[in-house]
């Protein structure tokens, strides 16, 4: 196997909050420290060390997901000492915290950033209301968990019904409906910031 450079070893944010789902934490937190990316944990109000609180989100023949308790997670960074342009990309987690982060104004200062300097953005699930909220949809295709679609189309973005195992690409911004589309999302996610894993 051989391996690509790694974007001069720059460091990402990964974005969560108080009941982020817990796969959607704790895998791209894993998997693109394994690819030698250097990860900042990141929550707003909260420091390097302060712990999150993850739910587990799983489809049990519901109408809709369950959600149960998942781990503490502890932050590898204090968020009021963001450089921004210390980052390669930005990777924003899934789960409830979604519907409080998109209120902050400065996760959505970070969305902007990046997508005008069009680093690699990544959202999963119910990640995507945060770029929702940051405007930053129009004429773009994204998909995210099926319930975000109506707030997808009236941000002007193009909602696209892949499934719940696939990525969807436009330009830098790379989207995710669910866990389940982990090996997807981290694999596109990783080609946008530079990285080939040749097998």
């Amino acid at each position: 196997m051989k391996w690509g450079k790694v974007f001069d070893m720059k460091k990402i944010l990964l974005i969560v909050g108080d009941f982020s789902e817990d796969y959607e934490v704790m895998v791209p937190y894993q998997a693109l420290q394994m690819l030698g990316i250097k990860v900042d944990v990141v929550c707003p109000d909260k420091s390097e060390g302060e712990f999150i609180k993850t739910a587990i989100h799983d489809f049990e023949g519901d109408q809709t997901y369950t959600e149960k308790p998942g781990h503490l997670f502890r932050l590898t960074a204090s968020f009021n000492q963001i450089n921004l342009h210390e980052y390669a990309g930005v990777y924003i987690s899934g789960g409830r915290s979604s519907e409080y982060l998109r209120l902050n104004a400065d996760v959505l200062h970070i969305i902007h950033y990046m997508m005008g300097f069009s680093l690699p953005v990544a959202a999963i699930c119910h990640g995507v209301q945060i770029l929702v909220s940051a405007d930053v949809l129009k004429g773009k295709k994204v998909t995210a968990y099926c319930t975000v679609k109506p707030e997808i189309e009236l941000a002007g973005g193009i909602y696209m019904d892949v499934g719940v195992q696939d990525a969807v690409v436009d330009n830098n911004l790379v989207t995710a409906a669910t866990w389940a589309a982990h090996p997807a999302i981290l694999s596109q996610f990783s080609r946008l910031l530079g990285i080939r894993i040749n097998h």
